[in-house]
Formats: C-alpha cells, sequence, structure tokens
C-alpha cells in the first residue's frame, strides 16, 4: 500500500510542471500564515516524505493554524535539488532533504548529514544536542539564507545493491554507483563513476542499467523501492552513512518574522520529528529485512574486512583533503572527531557489548503462544 501511495506521488511529480505563476506570496489573514514547504522527497515516500508530512501536521495543529505549513513533494514545484535555492531565495518558506544535497554551495555542509566511519544516530543526535552541531549548521546555513533544524534521522544505513560481488576495492574500479555525500567522494577514490540521482530516478535507473549499484537508505526504503527486483547482492554495514540526519530549513527572513510562540512551535515540532523519523525506521527495518530474504530471496553479503579497511584508508584521505582545502569543512570534522572518541567506549561496552550480550542463546529469546 505505501508503495504503491509514494509510486503515484513520484509520478505526479514527475508530470507536474507548475510555473512561477503558481509561487505566490504566502497568504496572510487576521494574523494567519501560510507556508510552503518543498522537498527532495517523493511526495508520501515511507519515512522521508511523511517525515516532512508529519511535521508539517505538528505545526499546523500546535498554532492553531496560525501557521499553516503545505508540503509539495519533489518536482511539484521545484526539481528536487533546487529546494533549497527556492528556500534562500524566498519563493517558498520553507524546505525538508538532507544537508549533503547542498554540498555545491558550501563544502563543509555535507558533513552535517554524516561522515564516513562516523557517529551513530544517537550519537549524532546527541552532537546537535549538547555538542556544536546545532550552532555550526546555524552558521553554515545563515551564509545560504536559512534558518536549520535536525529533522529527521533515517538510521544506520546499508552499503547498498550490487550487480557483483565486492571482494576487494579493486572491484569498486569503473562501477557507476549512486552514492552522495562525503560516501560518494570515497568511492570516487576508489575509482568509481559516482552519479548522484534524486529518490525518485533511482529505480528507474538501476533497472535500465544506467548504474550499475545503488545506495540509497535501507530496508524498510529499499523495499519500497523495490529494489531487489534489479539488484542480486544487499551489502552492509553502512560505512558511508552511519546516522544521516535530515533537514528543514527556513527562509532567515521568514524565520525571523515570525514570532517568539511560533518559533518555539516550530523547533519543538523538528525535535519532535526527529524523534519520530528515527523511530519509524527502526521499527520498519526489521520486518522489511525478513521480507526482503525470506519472499524476495535476497542474498546478503556483508564487505570484507579488507575492503572496510580499504575505505577507511581513502576515507581519511578524502576527509583531510577536503579539510585542508576549506577550513570550515576543518572546524566541522574536528568537532565531529572529537565527539567520536569520546563517544566509541561507551558506545563499545555500552550499546555495541549489549547486543552481544543479547543475541546469546537465552529461553525467551522468542516469542511464545498464550
Amino acid at each position: 500500500m505505501q508503495r504503491r501511495v509514494f509510486l503515484k506521488g513520484a509520478a505526479a511529480a514527475g508530470a507536474a510542471s507548475t510555473a512561477a505563476a503558481g509561487l505566490a506570496a504566502p497568504a496572510i489573514a487576521q494574523g494567519r500564515l501560510e507556508w510552503r514547504m518543498v522537498t527532495t522527497w517523493p511526495k508520501n515516500f515511507p519515512g522521508l516524505g511523511t517525515g516532512a508530512e508529519l511535521l508539517a501536521q505538528y505545526i499546523t495543529r500546535a498554532s492553531e493554524g496560525r501557521l499553516t505549513i503545505k508540503v509539495f513533494g519533489g518536482g511539484e514545484l521545484v526539481p528536487p535539488f533546487e529546494a533549497l535555492d527556492a528556500v534562500s531565495s524566498g519563493t517558498v518558506e520553507m524546505g525538508h532533504g538532507s544537508p549533503y544535497y547542498w554540498k555545491g554551495k558550501i563544502p563543509a555542509v555535507q558533513f552535517l548529514t554524516t561522515f564516513p566511519f562516523g557517529l551513530l544516530p544517537g550519537e549524532q543526535n546527541a552532537w546537535y544536542q549538547f555538542g556544536d552541531g546545532q550552532k555550526l549548521a546555524d552558521d553554515i546555513y545563515k551564509q545560504m539564507g536559512c534558518k536549520f533544524f535536525p529533522s529527521g534521522n533515517s538510521g544506520t544505513q546499508m552499503g547498498g545493491w550490487f550487480n557483483k560481488e565486492i571482494n576487494t576495492l579493486e572491484d569498486f574500479k569503473g562501477l557507476k554507483m549512486r552514492i552522495p555525500g562525503l560516501g560518494g567522494e570515497v568511492i570516487r577514490a576508489a575509482g568509481g563513476n559516482v552519479v548522484n540521482l534524486p529518490g525518485a530516478e533511482i529505480p528507474t535507473a538501476l533497472q535500465s542499467g544506467a548504474i550499475d549499484a545503488v545506495e540509497w537508505v535501507g530496508p524498510y526504503n529499499d523495499l519500497a523501492f523495490g529494489l531487489y527486483k534489479s539488484a542480486k547482492y544487499y551489502y552492509w554495514p553502512g560505512w558511508h552513512e552511519p546516522g544521516s540526519t535530515l533537514d528543514n530549513f527556513i527562509n532567515l527572513a521568514a524565520w525571523e518574522k515570525l514570532p517568539a510562540d511560533l518559533k518555539a512551535i516550530v523547533e519543538q515540532a523538528n525535535t519532535a520529528v526527529n524523534q519520530v523519523v528515527l523511530s519509524e525506521f527502526n521499527a520498519r527495518n526489521g520486518s522489511s529485512l525478513q521480507i526482503l530474504l525470506k519472499d524476495h530471496n535476497v542474498q546478503l553479503r556483508r564487505f570484507p574486512d579488507g575492503v572496510l579497511q580499504g575505505l577507511g584508508k581513502l576515507s581519511g584521505e578524502v576527509l583531510n583533503d577536503l579539510a585542508g582545502k576549506d577550513p570550515l569543512s576543518r572546524t566541522l570534522m574536528n568537532s565531529l572527531l572529537k565527539f567520536r572518541v569520546e563517544q566509541m567506549p561507551w558506545t563499545a561496552l555500552g550499546e555495541s557489548g549489549f547486543a552481544q550480550a543479547r543475541a546469546l542463546p537465552y529461553p525467551f529469546a522468542q516469542p511464545t503462544p498464550g
């Protein structure tokens, strides 16, 4: 059902050609505002598009209609990767996507999504709330004429879909792969041909052979896209995106005009959505993985340690090269690495240690009838 809903929305987005005449100024009546949110996601796509819709609902309800948000899927008003331009220019007031989509404007922004072998979802959220994350993100988005909020996290991702086995780092050479952000730069350094595509274009590109491999999100979203129909091997772990932040970006002038109570509503709505979206991915990935394995005979493959070590070495080279050319990237990378070093011992003892203990064969490991 979800797949039919988002495919219908994606088709509508592709057919839409709303011109600038349709982008009238927001309605203001009796102290009420009507804002539009453009997204990079197919309309109502599970977890991502629906997360943007949930944000709009929270803001509209909590403000009792004083600030109403109308959501448009990628392509309905503007192409997916032009969402930030539309918001920063004031054409629309609000957008939803992921920071690494805007690396062409400010290279450092892609660190705000995630970085290879970086922070897990809980650590990523902690960095935003109790580290330097929110301040650094606000400084960067201000340069792009926007206010930033973390607005969802897709969780630890899978390594991607491939039509050949990856046994050595050499197997990436010449591979046409859809993979965005810093992970894409690492694959490029490994000799791959990186292609950046919006979500709605991925299934067709993989099916037609325009790309050889694709990294999208994880079992929940990958099942909805039907990627199992066009690729044989499903690789893990998602070394490139261990905890990917989504962004809600608001035109800075529009944000600054909001009264304090509406600003607080927007902030709290994003805080709630940030958690709900991550919870949904956590809830749905397990059952979706079982469907992929049992119903569609997907073949799981783990990247060999040698491949992961090679990717880790290249990641260090790519990140240091970027940071060497751009002081802002260096600032973000140092902040994230400092937080990573602080968190790793506790994560190893706490979450990882418990996960290993939980996997032992206890009598109550499976549900029983009654």
